[in-house]
């Protein structure tokens, strides 16, 4: 017994030292509010350490049973913290530079399942046919039922060229959908620009990434180039863009903004609030700017979108936004491996937290397919934050859209005009973006009444 005892003590001390050394470095030296060590929960911890040691089936690794306890720590958390091994923190950084190997989708967890955010512009993934909300429930032949979203990542990685089987479920179809994906290198260009007639322009951002500032900028340059003249509307496309890092929303939302609040944070930490101002110089001049979302659109998205609408200096069209309005901090713990943590909300100019709510759009309209007679049509229910297990709260109350002082009204319309085969030709190929066109020619008409009045 006394054997037993002493094994318990020194295990006991053991994680009791370190993690007084871990919370050292956050908890203690930045929040000295007198927080203590939880000894008895510490010895529970420790207790089913030692039952694992002992009396477990198969001998476990001392490095896989404490890393699968940070893990589920942080897992248990939110849907956003998380624990980087060498492997996730080395391909974090992949991503936010541009570049990383994979199917080429942004993932979430729910009810033990991956969930589809959205799939990223020209990858393996979106050229294969994959949406948001799709519900993966199978990696070639294993299940991913409460598989981790870092295992699950893992097994969708892989060497360039090699293909990876998904079975998925999709609302609207009667029986999983199997698709095939070849592995690539994920080359992402964020920006992409181009006229979609004389005078008006499209910009689509995919995702932002630490080089989207200058990238929008250059766009914009160039479409004023290729035009010849200033531009007198643009249509920013943010749709299925899952966000990315902090500053780069800032940047755009900064491209279209002369001045006032772009985003602020609040957190318990000093390091986690912010705030966040535009400086002069609109490279549009004050031309009309029509931003287009969905489900897909979350976090840095959401921040762009957010404060052009707060600004009132944007129309918002498309659907509801996904409402993730968390900023997730990256730790490193040592050189190889670090966290993912949720350290701050933020929030759009006006004081709302978009979290689990989404930004609602001044304008409603629902993306449209144009089939032959007797083809079906898939009705997708994509994902948003509020549907993840475990997501934050939203500070401002409950998880209804966030309302503005903006006139809303809702297009309904499912009839196309077909008078002018070009704008049909626009209307089939994607029915948001022609609405979006119609409505910067309205605005840019109402801006020169005015300008001749004044």
């Amino acid at each position: 017994m006394s054997n037993k005892k002493s094994i318990f003590s020194g295990i006991l001390a053991g994680v009791a030292l370190g993690l007084i050394a871990t919370m050292s470095l956050d908890v203690f030296a930045l929040k000295p509010n007198n927080q203590t060590l939880p000894l008895s929960q510490l010895k529970k911890f420790s207790e089913v350490y030692a039952r694992i040691k002992n009396d477990y089936v198969e001998v476990v690794d001392d490095k896989k049973l404490m890393t699968d306890a940070i893990s589920g720590m942080l897992k248990g958390l939110d849907p956003h913290s998380d624990y980087l091994d060498e492997d996730s923190f080395k391909e974090l950084r992949e991503g936010t530079s541009g570049e990383f190997g994979g199917l080429g989708i942004e993932v979430g967890q729910e009810n033990g399942y991956i969930k589809v955010i959205a799939p990223i512009d020209d990858t393996p993934a979106k050229k294969a046919g994959v949406k948001s909300g799709d519900l993966i429930i199978r990696l070639d032949d294993k299940s991913v039922k409460n598989m981790s979203l870092n295992a699950a990542v893992k097994l969708m990685r892989g060497k360039p060229g090699e293909a990876i089987d998904l079975v998925i479920t999709r609302e609207g179809s009667t029986a999983p959908i199997k698709i095939k994906i070849v592995r690539a290198i994920i080359k992402v260009k964020s920006v992409k620009q181009r006229l979609l007639e004389k005078d008006y322009a499209y910009l689509r951002i995919s995702n932002f990434q630490s080089k989207t500032t200058d990238s929008t900028r250059n766009a914009i340059k160039k479409l004023k180039e290729d035009n010849k003249s200033s531009i007198k509307g643009l249509v920013l496309d943010l749709r299925d863009n899952p966000g990315g890092v902090l500053t780069g929303a800032v940047g755009v939302s900064d491209v279209f903004l002369s001045s006032g609040n772009i985003v602020y944070t609040e957190g318990r930490v000093e390091d986690a609030v912010m705030s966040y101002d535009a400086t002069p110089d609109d490279l549009l001049d004050g031309a009309p700017l029509v931003v287009l979302v969905n489900q897909g659109s979350a976090s840095a998205s959401e921040i762009v979108a957010g404060a052009l609408q707060d600004h009132k200096r944007a129309l918002i069209l498309g659907t509801k936004t996904f409402g993730k309005g968390s900023v997730q901090t990256v730790l490193p713990l040592d050189e190889t491996t670090g966290l993912k943590l949720t350290t701050a909300r933020y929030f759009t100019p006006s004081g709302n937290s978009i979290q689990a709510k989404g930004i609602k759009p001044d304008i409603i309209v629902e993306a449209l397919e144009f089939k032959s007679k007797g083809d079906a049509k898939d009705t997708v229910s994509p994902l948003s934050e509020a549907d993840l297990s475990g997501h934050l709260s939203n500070p401002n109350g409950d998880n209804k859209a966030v309302d503005t002082n903006i006139d809303k009204t809702q297009d309904n319309t499912n009839q196309l005009d077909t008078a002018d085969s070009s704008k049909k030709s626009l209307a089939e190929e994607d029915y948001q973006l022609y609405e979006a066109l119609n409505i910067l020619k309205s605005m840019n008409l109402v801006r020169l009444m005015n300008l001749k009045k004044g």
